[in-house]
């Protein structure tokens, strides 16, 4: 079986000869391994490896051999249940699902929630379960308590916002810490919030992009994952580049959630160290 060991903390000599030791005495064959220090001496390190070993066996080696402050993980290598939230645009869903549909996500989408039922014609095409979770008629804590209800049936390994034009509060975020991803219509950190293509227009700008990040409790401000770029000029209108925009948005979500469905990504503070 296949498993991901990823590690970080500060560095010390000796970490890479004394994990891929370890790995060997335990009869494991090492397929990938990258690694990264800081500035600053904060040391990463992702390793793929396969065998017939026992997981619980090798934790234990490295327990006892890896020093105090070093962070440690073992994960199995297969696809992470997902459940995916929209409102009421398509482009990034359709892109997600159509990948899913052929085998390309490293995912299983085990369902779709969105506060509006505009896509659930959509979502039934796939055989995917859609809910249809209201928020008129609800305050925020009463609908996002709802979503968590419906989340508890599923259990996913992460959410994923495929144009969810809601922002989530403090409170459900703390119940998926570091495991809901963002898609935002914008280079961030630039023209943060609500209609940034207006914002870019109006700014004149010759660049726009989109931004995928984690979400955090400041809005638009997680760490982020993976980023692209379209140029533009005088000719565009905020629409046309709401237009070109959705393109680089579905390329840019499937892109960071491939890197942290694969175990890749790494959350240091605010940013994230790509492995």
């Amino acid at each position: 079986m296949k498993h991901i060991l990823l590690m970080d903390g500060p560095d010390h000599k000796g970490l890479i000869y004394g994990v891929t030791h370890i790995l060997y005495n335990h009869n494991q064959n090492i397929i990938s391994q990258d690694e990264y220090v800081s500035p600053s001496g904060q040391f990463f390190m992702r390793t793929e490896f396969e065998g017939e070993g026992d997981p619980q066996k090798i934790m234990k080696d490295l327990s006892s051999f890896l020093p105090d402050g070093l962070n440690f993980r073992l994960n199995p290598k297969k696809k992470k249940e997902i459940v995916i939230l929209v409102t009421k645009e398509h482009h990034c869903l359709g892109e997600l699902l159509i990948r899913y549909a052929f085998n390309e996500l490293d995912a299983t989408i085990s369902a779709v929630i969105s506060n509006y039922n505009h896509l659930q014609s959509l979502v039934s095409k796939f055989g995917i379960p859609f809910h249809f979770i209201s928020h008129e008629f609800r305050t925020r804590p009463e609908h996002e308590e709802a979503i968590l209800r419906t989340l508890d049936i599923y259990k996913p390994d992460y959410l994923v916002l495929a144009k969810y034009m809601r922002v989530l509060t403090p409170t459900f975020v703390q119940h998926y810490p570091n495991q809901i991803v963002n898609i935002h219509h914008s280079f961030l950190p630039a023209f943060m919030g609500a209609a940034p293509y207006r914002q870019a227009y109006e700014r004149g700008v010759k660049i726009i992009g989109a931004t995928a990040h984690f979400v955090n409790d400041n809005l638009d401000e997680g760490p982020i994952i993976a980023q692209d770029v379209k140029e533009v000029d005088h000719r565009f209108t905020a629409v046309d580049m709401a237009t070109l925009g959705k393109d680089t948005e579905k390329l840019v979500l499937s892109k960071a959630i491939k890197l942290v469905f694969n175990d890749r990504v790494f959350i240091h503070g605010n940013r994230t160290i790509i492995l």
